[in-house]
């Protein structure tokens, strides 16, 4: 059976996360009903990152095999199926080895935090309101400890069985404007709340509750009681997925 790829953005909002459950509402879910009206025999599809109830995604990436169908038109009738809280950038046949989970060379993530005395409604799905002064240039030393092969057990709810060793590749703190604080990582793979567990401990080092120095002891430290749990879901983006051997053109649709 041939092998297609979606390229798609969501707002999280509305959804209990991405993977499917029962008796709510999740991205997932609503892909593989639009799917199903769509194609006509069985499919299975895989995704490049599962992502909590309320995060979002500027780039996501949904692979499934199943019986042949046009491309561009499953990609249009997608569309107008999922719209609009699910956006399809993109439909396209891909080689049958292609996995948007296990052919994905890195993932990245952003976090938004709006960091001003009174918050905005406006903005309120999309970051997370602090509003005491934030230290942007410690918030930064946390992110660079934070870069190459460490065992994240302190800044995950560890899966049973599972390995919480990941690689960071590039993280980062900013000021991108004058009220919003950005984090980016870059990771080959991500543990669960990995993201979110490391914005909470560094807006925590923001607001001087702890030393920026005391990163590296609570990485080596591999316990999750020595964090500073998780920050809402609200604020986090999955930004985007880089794939390797491809051979596919940048998607003009993401930006």
């Amino acid at each position: 059976m041939p092998t297609y790829r979606l390229d798609i953005a969501y707002d999280g909002t509305e959804f209990h996360g991405y993977a499917r459950q029962p008796g709510v509402r999740t991205v997932q879910g609503e892909i593989e009903s639009a799917l199903a009206t769509i194609c006509p025999g069985d499919f299975e599809t895989q995704v490049a990152g599962r992502t909590d109830a309320g995060v979002h995604a500027r780039h996501q990436v949904v692979s499934f095999c199943g019986d042949e169908i046009d491309a561009n038109q499953a990609g249009r009738s997608l569309r107008g199926l999922l719209a609009p809280e699910i956006s399809v950038t993109r439909c396209i046949q891909v080689d049958d080895a292609f996995s948007a989970r296990f052919s994905a060379k890195w993932r990245r993530y952003r976090y938004l935090v709006l960091n001003r005395p009174v918050a905005d409604p406006l903005r309120r799905h999309v970051t997370w309101h602090i509003s005491e002064p934030l230290d942007v240039d410690a918030m930064a030393e946390v992110a660079a400890t934070m870069v190459g092969e460490h065992d994240f057990a302190s800044f995950c709810r560890k899966a049973e069985g599972r390995s919480s060793v990941r690689t960071v590749l590039d993280a980062t703190w900013e000021a991108c404007s004058e009220d919003i604080l950005q984090f980016d990582i870059r990771a080959t793979a991500f543990c669960h709340q990995m993201v979110r567990s490391i914005v909470a401990f560094s807006t925590d080092v923001g607001r001087g509750r702890i030393d920026a120095e005391s990163t590296a002891q609570v990485l080596a430290a591999r316990d999750r009681n020595h964090s500073r749990g998780a920050a809402p879901p609200n604020g986090l983006i999955l930004w985007e997925v880089c794939y390797k051997d491809e051979g596919l053109a940048p998607n003009p649709a993401i930006r």
